[in-house]
Formats: C-alpha cells, sequence, structure tokens
C-alpha cells in the first residue's frame, strides 16, 4: 500500500501561545530561511487543539509550566530562580509553581497561590494533561519578559506591561526588530487585552528561535521532574 502525504510547505510555522480570554491566545509566523511573516492571532480552546493544528506548528513557546516540582506546594524551580536573578526590577513576574499533585485536586487550591495564578490553574491544568517528553521537540516553556530580555540586548524592561509606559516600550521594541509583528499587535478579538497580544508577540519570536536552535536556554544544566520533562525557558 502506498501511503501519500501532504504537499511539502516551502515554510515552516511556528506559534507563540499565551493565556488570555479563558483560552489560548495563539500568534504564529511562517519562516523561511530568514523569512518572517507574523499572521494575525487568533484563540484556540484548549491545547489538544494546539496540537492537533493542521499544518502543525513546528515549534511552540508557552506561557505556562511545562515541568513541575513534586508534591503539592509551591515551589521555586531551578529556571525561576535564575529568571528572576537575571531579570532584577522585572523578576517578580516569575512566580513559585505549584507542584503536580495539585492537579490532582478538584479545585485545584494551594496555600499561598496568587490570584492569577489561580484563574489560570485549568489552563496549566490543560497544558499538563498533554505534555510528555517527546513534546518538548516541539513545545517549549517560555515567559514573555526573558524573551524581551533576550530582544532587548540583554537589558531588562524599564516599565512594567500594565502600564501605558510598559506597553508603548515593548511596542516599540517589536516593531523595531520585527516586520510585520503589528499584524500581530494591531489585531482586535474580543476580551483579548493589548497586554496579551504584546506576550504573543514577544514569544512567537522566540518560537522562530527555538525552531532554528538559536534560543538561549535557563538555566544552562536544567532539571527534571517526575514525568521526565525538563524544567527550563526558552529566550
Amino acid at each position: 500500500m502506498i501511503i501519500r502525504k501532504g504537499p511539502q510547505l516551502p515554510y515552516k510555522i511556528v506559534a507563540g501561545v499565551t493565556p488570555s480570554a479563558g483560552q489560548w491566545l495563539v500568534a504564529s509566523a511562517k519562516v523561511s530561511g530568514a523569512t518572517f511573516s507574523p499572521e494575525a492571532p487568533r484563540l484556540i480552546a484548549t491545547f489538544s487543539l494546539i496540537l492537533d493544528e493542521r499544518p502543525t506548528f513546528d515549534a511552540i513557546v508557552i506561557n505556562a509550566p511545562v515541568g513541575y516540582p513534586s508534591g503539592a506546594d509551591l515551589a521555586f524551580r531551578n529556571c525561576d530562580r535564575e529568571a528572576r536573578e537575571l531579570l532584577g526590577e522585572r523578576g517578580n513576574v516569575i512566580t513559585a509553581v505549584p507542584g503536580r499533585r495539585v492537579f490532582e485536586k478538584a479545585d485545584m487550591s494551594v496555600e499561598g497561590l496568587d490570584f492569577v495564578t489561580q484563574v489560570l490553574m485549568p489552563r496549566y491544568r490543560d497544558v499538563a494533561s498533554e505534555m510528555s517528553p517527546y513534546r518538548q521537540r516541539q513545545v517549549y516553556e517560555g515567559n514573555p519578559e526573558l524573551s524581551f530580555y533576550q530582544l532587548n540586548g540583554g537589558v531588562p524592561m524599564r516599565f512594567p506591561k500594565f502600564r501605558e509606559k510598559g506597553r508603548a516600550e515593548r511596542t516599540a521594541l517589536l516593531t523595531s526588530k520585527l516586520n510585520g509583528i503589528e499584524r500581530v499587535l494591531d489585531f482586535e478579538i474580543d476580551r483579548v487585552k493589548p497586554h496579551h497580544l504584546i506576550d504573543a508577540a514577544v514569544l512567537v519570536w522566540s518560537a522562530r528561535r527555538a525552531f532554528t536552535h538559536t534560543a538561549r536556554r535557563l538555566p544552562f544544566d536544567p532539571e527534571w521532574d517526575s514525568e521526565g520533562l525538563r524544567m527550563e525557558f526558552v529566550m
């Protein structure tokens, strides 16, 4: 029996993914050699649908934990500690991660968990339920502030992204470095906030770097969790 494959695309597709509006905001881009062509972002309901996307995303950088500490308590992973140190004043965006056993609880409650992370726990469970070591050839954990640090030549952003100055600072950096990124930044989606579009835009840049094997990994020698997943950031 002859198995016929689909047509070979003349480009690869990478994606930056961040939680937004109770779903996942996905900013994708076509990559062909030095050409990087961002596309209009969209919301996708579940992580499994992102993985099942056709054509397949060749690299995904997602703003959610991939590897988790043991137990059910909050803990900083080595990658979190190094990221906080690297970002200086912006390091407070890197928060402690709940242990994997928290997903066994119906309410996923953890003592000391901040409100934002508690709201995001269903999204984190969504990723945790789909991840396995072989998927780390395609899916990487990122953080927008780390990506901006790298895009800005190893200098953290001056202002928080929730302030107008912070959004302007990040938008100016993105538009000066990435041709066509306005397709992401200027797109309007119901209930998606401007800083989410900014986050997705910089994460798709990191996804391109992950695909081309030029991304920086943090830490250099990562830990592995109980499921055999690397606990690291790419940027």
